[in-house]
């Protein structure tokens, strides 16, 4: 996922449980249902923060050469100053580009 590219809300945003249950009746299995891809973007974003961060990585035994590097400090910045998480995936919900499926269902239908 690119994130420079989302245009998510950085700040709180008030939403009606209406429209956000409605793909699936239930609030309670809305929510659940953003809480899981909200885990899967911040895994993405930690994933991807530590490689870049690991490619300024010195491999120093020393203590006494600790420095701050500048390139490392602004990806840092730029990976704080994104959306959180959930606001990704509400946004995600909202334009219905979250798959996702009810297992018990399936079975039923077998």
């Amino acid at each position: 996922m690119d994130f420079k590219k989302v245009d998510a809300p950085r700040n709180t945003v008030t939403r009606d449980h209406n429209d956000l249950d409605r793909p699936t009746g239930n609030v309670y299995e809305a929510v659940s249902i953003l809480a899981k891809r909200a885990d899967q973007i911040a895994e993405d974003m930690k994933v991807e923060l530590h490689e870049k961060l690991n490619e300024f990585a010195t491999h120093n035994e020393s203590l006494e050469e600790i420095f701050e590097n500048k390139e490392q400090i602004e990806v840092s910045r730029f990976y704080e100053s994104l959306p959180k998480p959930h606001h990704i995936a509400a946004t995600e919900w909202e334009r219905d580009e979250v798959y996702f499926r009810r297992p018990a269902e399936e079975q039923k239908e077998d």
